[in-house]
C-alpha cells in the first residue's frame, strides 16, 4: 500500500513531502479529457455506457519483466557510471550563470534538472524493485545504496541553486517570469518548491550539504530497517498445529492462517508465536528506530521547523488542528465498531472476541482461495460503471508484467505491498504484492491498481515534473477501487459471499479510522521519546504503543495474553515507520475519509463524477492539493468531512446486518436481490438522512 517515486529526492534542498519522497507542484493548462483521450477504443463487456475489451486469462501475466529498464545488470551499471559525471556536469554548466540569474538560464536549469531525474528514475526504480523480490541479493544492496549515494551527490553539488532560489524576493521573481514567458508553465512549481519554502530553507551551500548527508543517511536506515523486517522481525518461527502439522510463522502466513483457519486453537498459537517473538526483536528495532528519530527531527529543526511531525505536516499543505480534528472524531466515535464487534462475535459463536479472531473470513469457507486470474476478472467488472481508461489501463498492467504476484519469503521477498509509479518511462506502474488468494488479497490488489492507474493517468496527461502529490491525494484511487470492488461484490455476489465481502471490508474501515492515525501518534511520541532521552528502548515503544492503542481500540476485543498488562511490540514489524517519509499512515485515514465523500458522488450521479474524477487524477500536481479538491469535488478538510465518514460506516454496518437477516432467508440467491443497494436507495438516501 505503499508509493514509490525517486523524483522528489532529486529536488533534494530537502524540500521534500509532496510525493511519497518529495515535494513537487507544477502548473500546466489542463484538459479535462486528461489520458482518457490517448487510449485507444474499446470492445466487448457491456453496461448501461460503455463497452470494455474483455481480459483474456491466457494474457494474464504474473511476474515483472524488467528488460524495458534494463536489458541486463551489466547495462544498469553503464546508466550508472554515466548517470555520475551528471551531477557535477550540472553543477560547472549552471554554478556561473546563478551568480546573475537570468529567467532563460532558469528554464535551462529546469528542464536539465528534469532530464537527469527522469533518467536516475529508472536506474533507482530497477534496484528498488528488483532488491525488493529479494533482499539479501548483493548486487541490487549494492547498486541502491550507489543510487542513493548518486541522490546525496546531486544535492550537493546543486546546493547552491536551492540556496539562490529560495532566497529571491517577489521583485527578484517578476523579474524572472518576465525574462522568460515560458517560466509562467512553472510558476505554481517554483511558489511550491522554491517560494513557500523562504522561511523553511538552508541558508548556505554548507547546510544544503549538511542535509543532504542527513537525508542520506535516513535513506540508509530505511534500508536497512526493510531488510531486518523482512529477514528477522517477521520470521516468527514454527508452531504445531492441532492436527500435527507444523507450521512456520512468517509476514505471509501468519495473516493466512489467521485469516482461514477456523481452528480457534491454531489461530492462538499463530498470534502468540508472533507476540512474543515481536518482544524478542523490540529492542533491535527500537535501536535503529531511535537513530532514524534523531535524524528525522534534525532535518525538521534545521529547516526551521518544529520538528519533522511539523516538516510533514507543511510538505503536504496540512495543519495540526486538521489532524488533531480527525484523530478527535475517530477516538470519540470508535464505538461505532461495537456492533460491527458484536456481529463478528455472534458470527463466529465465541463469548469474547481476542485478536486472533479479528481476520478470520466470515463465511462457511474461509479457507477457499480465489484464483488469481478470477480476481482480475471480478475486478475488471467492478470497473464498469468508470470511464472506459480504467479498463485500458487495467489490461495493459494484468498482461504486460507489469505486477509481481506471488509471495517468495523463503528466497528473500519483502512483505507487503506498494506501487512504484514510471510516469518518466510514460508506461504503466510496477506493482509489488504478495498474493496468497483470500479476499483481502483482492482487495489489495485493485487498492495497487489504483494507483497504477493513477500514475499512467498522470504520465500521459501532464509534464513529468507534474506527476506528484501528497501522500493522502495519492491514496484516493485506491481506496476508491476499494469501494468499488466492495459494492461489485455486494450485487454479483451470493450472500454469503457478500457479508463476507462488506464484513471483512467494515474490519479494514476500523483499520482505517483507529488503527491508521494511531500508528502516526506512535511515531510523534516515540520521536518525543527519542529527542528528551537521546535513545528508547524496546520496552518503552512498547508501552508506548500499548498505551496509545488502549485510546483507539474496541472496548469489546481481550487484546493481551494472560496477563492484561503485558505490552505489544506490534509497532516494531511496520514498514512505514522506518520510511524515509514517515508519519505516513494518517494519510490512509485522511484519503479514506475523502474516497467516502466521493462514492456518494459517485452514487447519486456517475457521469457526471466520472468526468471530474478523471480529470482530478490525470491533474496531477498542477494546483495546490486543497484547491484541486474543492475545484473537483467541493470538499475541504475539516472535521466534518471525518465525521461525514463515521456516518458512512454507521450506514454499512446497517447494510452489513441487514445482508446477514436477508442472508437467512430462501427469497433470493443474490444479495442485491435482497437488498436495493446499488440503485442507491438504501446506501445514498440513508447517507443524506444522517
Amino acid at each position: 500500500m505503499r508509493l514509490k517515486s525517486v523524483k522528489g529526492l532529486i529536488a533534494l534542498g530537502i524540500v521534500k513531502g509532496l510525493i511519497t519522497l518529495g515535494v513537487f507542484l507544477f502548473f500546466s493548462v489542463f484538459s479535462e479529457c486528461g489520458a482518457a483521450a490517448e487510449l485507444g477504443g474499446p470492445s466487448e463487456i457491456i453496461n448501461e455506457e460503455y463497452t470494455f475489451e474483455k481480459l483474456n486469462p491466457d494474457e494474464v501475466t504474473t511476474e515483472w519483466d524488467d528488460s524495458y529498464l534494463f536489458s541486463s545488470r551489466e547495462d544498469a551499471l553503464k546508466e550508472f557510471e554515466a548517470l555520475k559525471k551528471k551531477p557535477q556536469e550540472i553543477n560547472e554548466t549552471f554554478r556561473p550563470e546563478f551568480e546573475y540569474l537570468s529567467g532563460p538560464v532558469l528554464l535551462d536549469y529546469l528542464n536539465a534538472e528534469k532530464e537527469f531525474s527522469k533518467s536516475l528514475e529508472v536506474l533507482y526504480a530497477y534496484a528498488y524493485t528488483q532488491l525488493s523480490k529479494n533482499v539479501s541479493d548483493p548486487f541490487f544492496a549494492s547498486l541502491l545504496t550507489d543510487s542513493q549515494d548518486l541522490l546525496t551527490e546531486y544535492g550537493k553539488a546543486n546546493s547552491f541553486t536551492v540556496v539562490k532560489l529560495t532566497s529571491l524576493d517577489k521583485d527578484e521573481w517578476d523579474r524572472l517570469f518576465s525574462e522568460e514567458p515560458k517560466l509562467e508553465e512553472y510558476r505554481p512549481y517554483l511558489e511550491a518548491k522554491y517560494m513557500r519554502f523562504a522561511d523553511h530553507r538552508a541558508m548556505n551551500e554548507s547546510q544544503a550539504i549538511y542535509l543532504a548527508d542527513l537525508d542520506n543517511q535516513r535513506m540508509k536506515l530505511e534500508t536497512e530497517a526493510l531488510s531486518e523486517i523482512t529477514n528477522n522481525v517477521t520470521m516468527a518461527g514454527n508452531i504445531t498445529l492441532e492436527n500435527g502439522e507444523e507450521y512456520s510463522v512468517n509476514s505471509q502466513s501468519y495473516f493466512t492462517l489467521l485469516s482461514t483457519d477456523q481452528n480457534r486453537e491454531n489461530r492462538k498459537k499463530c498470534y502468540e508465536k508472533r507476540f512474543y517473538h515481536l518482544k524478542n526483536e523490540s529492542d533491535s528495532m527500537a535501536s535503529l528506530y531511535s537513530r532514524k528519530a534523531q535524524l528525522d527531527d534534525l532535518t525538521g529543526t534545521q529547516l526551521n521547523h518544529t520538528d519533522f511531525y511539523d516538516y510533514t505536516l507543511y510538505g503536504l499543505y496540512l495543519n495540526r488542528t486538521q489532524i488533531d480534528d480527525m484523530n478527535t472524531v475517530f477516538k470519540e466515535r470508535k464505538g461505532v465498531f461495537e456492533d460491527y464487534n458484536e456481529f463478528r462475535r455472534n458470527k463466529l459463536g465465541i463469548d469474547t472476541l481476542r485478536p486472533y479472531d479479528l481476520f478470520l473470513q466470515l463465511t462457511d469457507q474461509p479457507g477457499k482461495n480465489y484464483e488469481y486470474v478470477d480476481a482480475l476478472q471480478e475486478i475488471q467488472k467492478s470497473y464498469s460503471r468508470m470511464d472506459p481508461c480504467f479498463n485500458e489501463i487495467f489490461l495493459m498492467m494484468a498482461t504486460g508484467n507489469f505486477i509481481d504476484v506471488y509471495p517468495d519469503p523463503e528466497h528473500g521477498k519483502q512483505p507487503g505491498g506498494y506501487t512504484y509509479g514510471l510516469c518518466s518511462l510514460k508506461s504503466p506502474a510496477l506493482v509489488f504484492l504478495n498474493y496468497n488468494g483470500i479476499i483481502s488479497d483482492q482487495k489489495t490488489l485493485t487498492h495497487e491498481l489504483g494507483h497504477g492507474i493513477n500514475f499512467y493517468l498522470m504520465g500521459n496527461s501532464v509534464d513529468y515534473l507534474y506527476c506528484s502529490g501528497p501522500l493522502y491525494e495519492l491514496e484516493i484511487p485506491s481506496t476508491f477501487n476499494e469501494e468499488l470492488f466492495v459494492d461489485h461484490m455486494i450485487q454479483n455476489s451470493d450472500k454469503d459471499t457478500a457479508v463476507n465481502a462488506l464484513s471483512q471490508h467494515i474490519g479494514e474501515y476500523q483499520n482505517y479510522f483507529t488503527r491508521q492515525p494511531m500508528i502516526t501518534e506512535f511515531e510523534y511520541q516515540a520521536h518525543q521519546l527519542c529527542a528528551e532521552n537521546g535513545t528508547a528502548s524496546g520496552a518503552d515503544l512498547n508501552a508506548i504503543w500499548t498505551n496509545l492503542s488502549k485510546e483507539y481500540r474496541s472496548e469489546s476485543v481481550e487484546y493481551y495474553i494472560e496477563d492484561s498488562a503485558e505490552d505489544s511490540a506490534e509497532w516494531a514489524y511496520i514498514n512505514h515507520i522506518y520510511l524515509t517519509n514517515n508519519y505516513y499512515t494518517f494519510n490512509y485515514a485522511v484519503s479514506k475519509a475523502i474516497t467516502l465523500s466521493l462514492f456518494k458522488q459517485y452514487r447519486e450521479d456517475p457521469e457526471t463524477f466520472n468526468k471530474n474524477y478523471i480529470a482530478y487524477l490525470s491533474a496531477g500536481s498542477t494546483m495546490p492539493p486543497e484547491e484541486k479538491l474543492k475545484k473537483y469535488f467541493g470538499i475541504e478538510i475539516n472535521r466534518q468531512l471525518f465525521e461525514d465518514a463515521m456516518d458512512v460506516v454507521e450506514l454499512r454496518i446497517q447494510e452489513l446486518n441487514e445482508l446477514e437477516k436477508k442472508a437467512n432467508t430462501p427469497e433470493s440467491d443474490s444479495a442485491v436481490e435482497s437488498l436495493n443497494i446499488y440503485s442507491g436507495s438504501f446506501w445514498v438516501n440513508e447517507y443524506n438522512n444522517k
